[in-house]
């Protein structure tokens, strides 16, 4: 067992609740459990992310580098391999806390895992802690109500639970927070997508996903302004391509949700997306793009609905 300290990671592509997660789990674990624990990112953290931890007063955590034999880990927001460290093997993998399905981590040994069906991590850590909230500072409250409004898109998607409502509710009412105003400034923080790249933007929000044999990476961009990605629909689809031969898969599949409409706008290269529309989604795409009304969520409308 590594004597160093406990190093705390979601996923790879960080957004609000991969990040920030790991911050309020380090925090737990040094201040209230007395263990020592450093939060890590596995990239650059997305726009919203920074915004959430500037508005907060957190600094942005270290890149994790190469793990060392025994090096005690505790993952959040994920347990999907392929959105971890290559050298993860070599780690100990102590702790999981999530909200996304089983996805074939092994362990070295037995570890404490914990899963609920709600829609942030941030709010099991919310029910993990329980009486010791008492000794959350402001700051930490701020980023569990932040990693709420971000994955729930403030409340609108399928997976947000009545749990999720009333611990963003109650942290809202504590830090005297209007939810409808500091949710549009996330929004607007994350719909700015100017200085991206068109690879980095395919691969800003993105996770593997195999479908009978088929390969994706599946994009997904949270926006109040589509018309901004739109915009660059042309160049999107010309670095699919590139993207999808240096990532390993057969497919990019885009994803533009429209947070306030609530729907999302597939981009469609060729007659494989197009397909793919057809069968998962009963969407005709005649042209490059499609629009699936009512489809916001990766994780409970995109991902299980998949066919090709």
């Amino acid at each position: 067992m590594s004597t160093t300290d406990i190093k705390v990671f979601g996923h790879k592509a960080p957004d609000t609740d991969a990040t920030c997660s790991a911050i309020i789990w380090a925090w737990y674990l040094s201040e209230v459990q007395g263990k020592k624990a450093t939060p890590f990112v596995l990239g650059t953290p997305n726009k919203e992310a920074r915004f959430v931890l500037d508005r907060w007063g957190v600094e942005t955590p270290a890149l994790l580098g190469p793990l060392g034999e025994g090096d005690e880990v505790v993952i959040v927001d994920t347990n999907n391999p392929a959105e971890l460290p290559e050298d993860l093997d070599r780690a100990d993998i102590a702790e999981i806390i999530d909200h996304h399905l089983l996805a074939g981590l092994t362990t070295r040994r037995p570890i404490k895992v914990t899963i609920r069906p709600v829609a942030a991590t941030a709010t099991v850590m919310h029910w993990l802690i329980g009486r010791d909230m008492e000794k959350a500072p402001d700051w930490v409250r701020g980023l569990m109500l932040s990693c709420i409004l971000s994955d729930t898109l403030e409340f609108r998607s399928p997976t947000t639970t009545p749990t999720d409502r009333e611990v963003a509710g109650r942290l809202a009412e504590g830090l005297g927070i209007d939810i409808p105003a500091y949710a549009a400034e996330m929004f607007r923080a994350k719909s700015d997508v100017s200085d991206y790249s068109d690879a980095e933007l395919l691969r800003l929000d993105s996770k593997k996903y195999e479908v009978d044999g088929v390969k994706f990476r599946v994009s997904v961009l949270e926006t109040t302004a589509p018309e901004m990605v739109l915009a660059r629909k042309e160049g999107l689809m010309g670095a699919m391509e590139e993207v999808a031969r240096e990532d390993g898969v057969d497919q990019v599949l885009l994803f533009i949700v429209d947070i306030l409409n609530g729907e999302a706008i597939l981009l469609v290269p060729n007659d494989l997306v197009r397909k793919v529309a057809e069968k998962s989604f009963g969407a005709e795409a005649e042209g490059d793009t499609v629009t699936l009304p009512g489809i916001v969520s990766r994780k409970k409308q995109i991902i299980p609905n998949l066919k090709v």
